[in-house]
């Protein structure tokens, strides 16, 4: 019976940033992100529109895979009674054509060349041969090829297959023959009626592998590897490497689209798909490893590779996909969870998931329903979505040695984007979610550092920084007029670093002291009102230091430095504490003056041809960091720095 829902699993997010607020002396700003979302119609899943459902009662299903032909798309089902092909061109309407009957066994696996279809059962029987070319004709020919020369007649349980469709060579994995190494036919000449070629027995048992123009990656499951084979010569293969998988349980491979990354599942509780970079077989390094839902206990399969994403299926955990086009990174893009009600180990659930259809739709297989002794094809659309990254390196600010263990929380995430340093100091990490994100960065005896981020698809941030160690300093001075070095009584002084920011004011001799400053890297502004200011960029502290701040007029004429530019822009005071006077002269028609956070939002944008003169601005803004852009004909002439305290 068939079950049919259309609809789209929506997302939408709302960011509120809540910029720092900075209070007299030595307070660490806060910065903090809060995120709504409205959650999909099932919370588990995400970017996967549910289409349809079929039951087959009284019957298991294993492995699926598929078929189009004069513009129908088949699922070709392999069911416990039998292979059973259904039309679901329409995929809110899938129509079952027939089953054909084959070894009743659950154990089933389909794969195509060019218009047949070859399955292998433990049931036995060998290779069942299915002319595909009479569709939609429920009576296609079919056959059990048992085997023909060194081997006729010697087929029988067979647990996986794979294709080489580029050589035209059909690869049987497992059963008896061989003790289970692969048996390899020749289907060039007629794909109906296969010849025996050769076979690869020297790490004996396959449970499942790649081929691919005559290169074989054959997953070794009770050896816990998988072997790279080069098969050019069938009588003669040659053993290029192996390599241990994370769980020792190499179930299946799947190799990427550049061939350069080979995708490996282990068929245990608490598994990984893993990313192993190929391109060098002398050295085959793990790149990544990836869990469906780290702490349930859930169960690998199998992958399949569709582009940049893998597409995976993960038992209880149902299927998933995971952005794979940069492999040493990976990360969860989409799932859905076609076994509801059920988490943690064990192989009951989802058996395969097949993802090649043309438009896009994914089928996947439920081996029986939850209550039920009977199979289920879930048939559904994916969105596939790239997925936004974080990476760098973070060092000791004093000593400029690599940091080990530095945690990286992506603040608002759910679940909690996390990722901890390695012992050269280097991160890597990535989330499905793109935004702003405040990303928080913190490791014991070390000043915390907050930054905002915005997360985009497909992109790689960059963050590499310093952290300074939480010792106190002693900043001291004395803020005095540039033209003839007197004191300024009363100067506001604001330190400001990605660790916080620390305010104090001067006396009537002009100075000032900031005890307990952590050590590290600061913009220091100082003004006051008549006197003018000053701005120290990037000013590195790590031991107690004193200080003297001179204080000019803070108006900035374009034409000092570059004959091109005109027009004059000042700002007084900066820093403010509820507004700020911002004056616009002699700019030329067309100029604009944009104001931005520290996020590079823009906030404001002023026209000078309409506002010649003076402004106050600031009132609305939060405590924080603004940037004052002048533009002439698209082209930034200065960077003024406003400061709210």
């Amino acid at each position: 019976m068939a079950e049919s829902r259309s609809g789209t699993v929506r997302i939408c997010r709302i960011f509120v940033l809540i910029k720092p607020v900075f209070m007299k002396n030595c307070s660490i700003a806060l910065l903090a992100l809060h995120v709504c979302f409205t959650v999909p119609a099932t919370a588990q899943n995400l970017h996967v529109t549910y289409r349809s459902k079929i039951s087959y009662p009284g019957q298991t299903l294993a492995n699926v895979w598929g078929y189009v032909a004069g513009g129908h798309e088949y699922a070709l089902i392999g069911a416990s009674k039998g292979l059973i092909i259904t039309d679901i061109t329409n995929p809110d309407n899938p129509q079952q054509i027939v089953q054909i009957p084959g070894p009743n066994n659950l154990w089933k696996e389909i794969k195509t060349f060019r218009h047949y279809a070859y399955v292998v059962s433990e049931g036995g029987q060998g290779i069942q041969i299915i002319d595909l070319s009479q569709l939609p004709s429920a009576a296609p020919a079919s056959y059990f090829y048992t085997g023909d020369g060194a081997i006729a007649g010697a087929l029988t349980n067979l647990h996986a297959l794979h294709i080489d469709t580029t050589k035209g060579f059909l690869y049987a994995y497992g059963g008896p023959l061989l003790s289970g190494g692969a048996k390899i036919f020749d289907l060039k000449a007629d794909p109906y009626r296969p010849k025996y070629v050769g076979k690869f027995d020297q790490l004996s048992y396959i449970h499942d592998g790649y081929v691919d123009n005559d290169t074989l990656y054959a997953g070794h499951i009770y050896q816990g590897l998988f072997s790279v084979v080069n098969m050019a010569d069938k009588n003669n293969p040659q053993l290029i490497a192996s390599q241990e998988t994370p769980d020792k349980f190499t179930h299946n491979t799947w190799l990427s689209t550049d061939h350069r990354t080979l995708f490996t599942t282990d068929e245990r509780d608490n598994s990984y798909l893993a990313a192993f970079d190929i391109s060098d077989l002398d050295n085959i390094r793990l790149l990544d490893k990836i869990q469906s839902n780290p702490g349930s206990n859930s169960m690998v399969h199998n992958t399949h590779v569709l582009g940049d994403f893998a597409v995976t299926s993960w038992y209880k955990d149902g299927f998933t996909i995971v952005d794979v086009s940069h492999p040493d990174n990976l990360v969860q893009v989409g799932n859905f969870d076609v076994y509801p009600g059920a988490s943690g180990g064990g192989s009951a659930g989802c058996w395969g998931v097949y993802p090649y259809f043309p438009s896009g739709t994914v089928i996947a297989s439920v081996i029986p329903a939850i209550g039920s002794g009977g199979g289920e094809l879930w048939i559904l659309t994916p969105e596939y979505v790239h997925a936004c990254y974080l990476e760098g390196k973070i060092t000791n600010g004093l000593t400029g040695a690599p940091l080990l263990g530095v945690q990286i929380d992506v603040l608002g995430t759910a679940p909690l984007s996390r990722a901890s340093t390695l012992p050269d100091g280097t991160f890597k990490m990535g989330q499905e979610q793109d935004g702003y994100f405040v990303v928080r960065v913190g490791k014991a005896g070390f000043q915390p550092q907050e930054f905002t981020v915005s997360f985009q698809r497909g992109d790689v941030k960059t963050l590499n920084l310093v952290l300074f160690p939480e010792t106190g300093l002693t900043v001291d001075g004395t803020v005095v007029k540039a033209s003839d070095n007197t004191p300024v009584p009363n100067a506001s002084v604001f330190f400001s670093s990605y660790g916080g920011n620390w305010s104090t004011t001067a006396n009537a001799a002009g100075y000032f002291a900031l005890p307990n400053l952590p050590p590290g890297v600061y913009d220091i502004t100082a003004g006051a009102p008549g006197y003018g200011q000053t701005i120290k960029y990037h000013y590195k502290i790590t031991a107690n230091r004193t200080l003297t701040l001179r204080l000019s007029s803070n108006l900035k004429s374009f034409q000092n430095d570059n004959p091109s530019r005109s027009g004059t822009v000042g700002v007084w005071p900066n820093p403010f504490s509820e507004t700020v006077n911002v004056r616009l002269d002699q700019l030329e028609p067309g100029a604009t003056v944009t104001i931005t956070d520290l996020t590079g939002r823009v906030l404001q944008t002023i026209t000078p041809a309409e506002n010649t003169g003076q402004l106050e601005l600031g009132k609305e803004w939060k405590p924080g960091v603004y940037f004052l852009c002048p533009r002439q004909n698209g082209v930034i002439q200065q960077v003024l720095r406003l400061v709210k305290i």
